[in-house]
Formats: C-alpha cells, sequence, structure tokens
C-alpha cells in the first residue's frame, strides 16, 4: 500500500500558521550555516549522521542514519520495533512537516483487550510481551524521508547502522543500567535474552554486543525499501512469531501501515515561532495551550517561586486538556483550533490566583479521576539550513522487552499509551478517556514534542524523551531558550514538572533550594523531589546574526554526543 501525504505535492504550499509579518518579511542574515551540527543519544549516531552528511548527504539522510544506528545501540529507547515523529524544515523553501511514524493499532484490537473479567487492567498484558505491541512505524519512517526528502539513496544512508549491529558496539553504563534494572523481563523471552545477555549473564561494562539477525532486516530494508520489511521474509518472521507467542498481528496489518504526513502545531512566544507536534502527538497542542497561557505574564521579569508557580498552573491546564481531548485526529474530532486558541488561553488565565495553587480536582472536567528514561531524541542543523527534530520510541525501557526469533530487535509495547479503561492511568500516570481509546488501525497518543523554533536572528531544534516529562522539559528548554540562552543550558537546567494528576510538581535535585520549596509550598503546591534524574535533551541552534552553530546533548544519559562540524 502506498504511502498517504496529508500536504499534498511536495514543497508547494504557503507557509501558513501564526508567524509574524515582520518575521516572514525578513530575510535571513546568514544564508547558510556552512557547518553541520549534530546532537544525539549516543556518539555512535551522531558520528554516522555526520558520515552521511560528508558523504554528500542531507539532513534528512543524517536523520535516516542516526535514526537507524540508535535502533542498533539503544534498543533501551528506540528502535525499528518501534516507531517516531520526524519534524523536518527544508531551507531552500522554508517547508515544515511532521513525517508521522508513530505505531498503529492491529485490525483484532478492541477496547477492552487488556480488561480482565472484573473490569480491572492487565498491566502486565499492556506493557509485556507480544499483545502490547502495535504495529511498528520506523522502519517506513527511514524509506519515506529516504526517498522524499534526502539526497542519497536509502541503502547508503542504512551502511553505518547495517556495519555496527555486524561488528559490534560496546556496552556503556546507560545500557548496562538498563539491563540490570529489566533483567528479569527480558528473560521472559529466550531471543531477547540471547541478544543481550551474552552466555546468559549481564554483559560487562565495554563487551561487544553484536546483532547480525538485526543486520539482515536492516539490508532488507536498504534492499527493497519499506517492503524489506512490511511484506515478505522479515513481515512473515514477525507475524509468525507474535501469533506463536499469544499476539494478534496479521500479515495485513503489516502491509497496510502507512507513512502519514502532518502540518504541524504552530504558535508564537515572545516574537518566536514554534513549529511543533501535532496529533497523535499531545506535545505540540499542550506546548501552544502552555505558552499562550503564560506570555502575558512576561515571566523572565518574576523571582523564581512565582515564574515557577505560573508555569506549573499553566502546566496543570495543559495537562487536565489532555487528559480530556486529545487522541488521533484521524479517529476523534480533537478541539485543536480550540485548544491553541489565545482567547482559550485567557479564559484558563483567568482562574490562576498569583498567590495561589489550583487543586487539580478543582478544575472543571470530568469527575472522580484516579492518575523516564526512555524514548529517544535528535537534532540537526545541516550546512545548507535544513532541519531536522526527532523523537524516536519504543515506549518503556526496551519496550515490550519481547524479540521475534531471528529478528535482533524488541517490539513497542506503544499499545499502553492508548486508554485502556476511562480514567485508568498508564505507566507514565497520564490518564485518557474516549480520544484515546483502542480501536483498530489507531494510533496511540503521544507526548513526543519534537519541535523547532524560529527566529530573526537564531533558529533551533529540540526534544527530549521522559514519558509524560517530555512535555514540560520541551517547554522549559523553550523558555530557557527565549531567556538567551544556548543548547548546553537547555539540556542541562534542572527539571519540574507537573501533569494534573497525581496534583504534585515533582521535581530533579537543584531544581529548587530550599527557600524556594517553602515558597511554593505556601501557595499550596505540594513538591516532591526525586533522587534519579529525567529526559535526555539533544539540542542544536544557528545563530543567524553571528554565524555560530552549537549543539548540547544532555549530560544526564553519559552516552550523548554533540559535535559541530
Amino acid at each position: 500500500m502506498g504511502e498517504i501525504s496529508l500536504i499534498g505535492q511536495r514543497g508547494r504550499r504557503l507557509r501558513i500558521g501564526l508567524l509574524l509579518v515582520a518575521l516572514v518579511a525578513q530575510p535571513l542574515q546568514a544564508a547558510q550555516p556552512g557547518k553541520a551540527a549534530i546532537a544525539s543519544a549516543h556518539y555512535l549516531a551522531t558520528e554516522a549522521g555526520h558520515e552521511i552528511l560528508a558523504q554528500g548527504g542531507n539532513a534528512f539522510d543524517a536523520a535516516v542514519a542516526v535514526s537507524a544506528v540508535l535502533a542498533v545501540v539503544e534498543q533501551t529507547s528506540s528502535g525499528i520495533g518501534g516507531g517516531a515523529f520526524w519534524m523536518l524544515h527544508r531551507a531552500e523553501d522554508g517547508f515544515e512537516v511532521m513525517i508521522d511514524g508513530r505505531e498503529m493499532a492491529p485490525a483484532a484490537a478492541h477496547k477492552d483487550m487488556y480488561l480482565r473479567t472484573d473490569g480491572s487492567v492487565n498491566r502486565d498484558l499492556a506493557v509485556n510481551g507480544p499483545l502490547a505491541a502495535g504495529i511498528p512505524g520506523e522502519a517506513a519512517g527511514l524509506d519515506y524521508l529516504a526517498t522524499h526528502y534526502g539526497k542519497l539513496p536509502l541503502s547508503e544512508s542504512l551502511k553505518p547502522a547495517i556495519r555496527i549491529a555486524r561488528e559490534g558496539f560496546p556496552v556503556y553504563e546507560k545500557l548496562l543500567g538498563m539491563l540490570k534494572y529489566k533483567e528479569s523481563d527480558i528473560r521472559r523471552w529466550p531471543a531477547a535474552a540471547q541478544a543481550f545477555l551474552p552466555e546468559g549473564k549481564l554483559p560487562d561494562m565495554g563487551q561487544v554486543i553484536k546483532l547480525p539477525e538485526l543486520a539482515v532486516v536492516l539490508e532488507r530494508i536498504a534492499a527493497e525499501g519499506r517492503d524489506g520489511f512490511y511484506t515478505g521474509e522479515t513481515a512473515r518472521r514477525l507475524v509468525d512469531g507474535v501469533q506463536a507467542a499469544g499476539g494478534i498481528w496479521t500479515m495485513e496489518d503489516m502491509a497496510g501501515y502507512t507513512i502519514k504526513e502532518r502540518e504541524p502545531v504552530r504558535t508564537t512566544y515572545q516574537g518566536f515561532e514554534l513549529i511543533t507536534a501535532s496529533p497523535p502527538s499531545s506535545g505540540g497542542i499542550a506546548i501552544a495551550e502552555m505558552l499562550n497561557i503564560l506570555e502575558p505574564y512576561q515571566i523572565a521579569k518574576l523571582g523564581k517561586v512565582q515564574r515557577t508557580h505560573l508555569v506549573v498552573e499553566a502546566m496543570r491546564r495543559a495537562f487536565r486538556d489532555r487528559a480530556l481531548y486529545l487522541g488521533d485526529a484521524d479517529f476523534y474530532p480533537v478541539p485543536q483550533v480550540m485548544l491553541t486558541d489565545v482567547n482559550y488561553a485567557a479564559g484558563l488565565r483567568a482562574g490562576i490566583m498569583f498567590d495561589k495553587a489550583t487543586p487539580s480536582d478543582m478544575l472543571p472536567g470530568r469527575e472522580n479521576l484516579p492518575e523516564g528514561t526512555d524514548t529517544s531524541h535528535f537534532s540537526i542543523i545541516d550546512a545548507e539550513g535544513n532541519m531536522v527534530a526527532a523523537t524516536l520510541t519504543v515506549n518503556t525501557i526496551f519496550g515490550s522487552k519481547f524479540m521475534v526469533p531471528g529478528t535482533g530487535f524488541v517490539l513497542n509495547n506503544e499499545m499502553d499509551d492508548f486508554s485502556a479503561k476511562p480514567g485508568e492511568p498508564n505507566a507514565y500516570g497520564l490518564i485518557g478517556f474516549t480520544a484515546n481509546e483502542i480501536q483498530p488501525f489507531k494510533r496511540p497518543l503521544s507526548s513526543m514534542t519534537p519541535t523547532l523554533i524560529m527566529g530573526k536572528d537564531k533558529v533551533a531544534a529540540m526534544g527530549t524523551p521522559g514519558g509524560s516529562r517530555i512535555i514540560t522539559m520541551v517547554l522549559l528548554g523553550v523558555l530557557d531558550f527565549v531567556d538567551g540562552n544556548g543548547p548546553d543550558s537547555w539540556v542541562s537546567l534542572p527539571r519540574y514538572h507537573h501533569q494534573y494528576l497525581p496534583d504534585k510538581v515533582f521535581a530533579e535535585q537543584g531544581a529548587f533550594s530550599a527557600a524556594e520549596v517553602k515558597g511554593l509550598e505556601a501557595m499550596g503546591h505540594s513538591v516532591e523531589i526525586r533522587e534519579r534524574p529525567w529526559g535526555n535533551m539533544q539540542g542544536v541552534m544557528w545563530n543567524r546574526k553571528t554565524g555560530e552553530l552549537s549543539a548540547g546533548s544532555d549530560p544526564r544519559s553519559g552516552a550523548g554526543s554533540a559535535i559541530v562540524r
């Protein structure tokens, strides 16, 4: 089945959205960066992107290479058994689009598939094993990027990933830590245990992991494009393996998967335009809603406690609306125009008290509502000014932990991103209702928020993993960018988060001083400082006024790499 374009002929549309007239009219102060910047969650992926650029590829070819290498070395977080959103900016004509490679529910999926006879949700089925997996989208996305936007053949851009899968890569600290954390779950599935627990035990730091079966799968994609994954030998092996272990995939499900081009969510803040993720992501709408609430406050002029209070109140309201209204817009009438309208934000702002928290259970909405380190992100600016912000995922750590024998990659557990039961929290504590209920061929609601920021003097690409915290991390990164800081600052700054329910402000160590915690608590906020940090932000920026190109990789993971070359 062919791919679907929801925008129309490539490069043949008027630039729409909320970009300020002055911004549109202003010519670029520097025509091109002249160099390239790549920031990703693993140094081998960053190097692969630069390798492809050196061979004459553009940012979109590099995105194929980076995505594919991460699919080999970072299966804790992403892979061809999962999905992705790629946000693109094409320099030659200003064209922007989100490539939707989100996973899809198989035809036999239904809204009660994880419910026990007593009506409770079977969490193990929803997150572990083949029944938790949606039809993957990343492989189709790699082919689509190369065919529609790249300059090089797909086979060329996949060479680094194939080489690394065959020759191997050294075990690094994050991978070893996640293997220790999920060892018992991985051991439930023999193929996954064989791949990641060589000789039946945890690998040593620096030990080389080889995935020759994954190399073969990637070679089929390189030779045949999407058909090398969604039809033929790979598809048959996947379907047979999933069904043998209790899953519900069919060959028709595989062949029917399509990439979709989505018009990004566009909003403005303090003179910058944001191009960010559209449904089935909840991130772009939530970011637009929060920024619309915050803009009149001029929060840069406020003290830390007052600023945090207002940002938290904006987060609270956006996550309330996420739970009520957001899902796959192909299946549910998402009220995007309303949620991103400045007048709607004004109404929400009117309910915010300047010196007192609003308890979440006092917000209008549904009654009786109960309430990481996975996923991956990379950002690219090439020498011509093309940009990519891409967030990739298998959902939770190692996804479903299930690997079909002979494939070398784990399958996602994105079915848990649907609402298994109205008001029931998923693995990230996020709640949902009819808008995000399970339906055949539907794509689950996501928090992934790859974002581009366009200004007169500087442009940027950013994003991060982190489950429900993705949205708030990107928000804080955008605010830090607007404050005048660069990628090293966005990716490093301590983070805080509020998601409506549970009604708490979660914060990393160092996000607030003891006095600031007391100040927030005096306003009625419940603050919980977490021992473990979260996120793995990757960002790049081009200052068109000075010509400087910069990149930042989150120091929290230890394996990331940001290179300007």
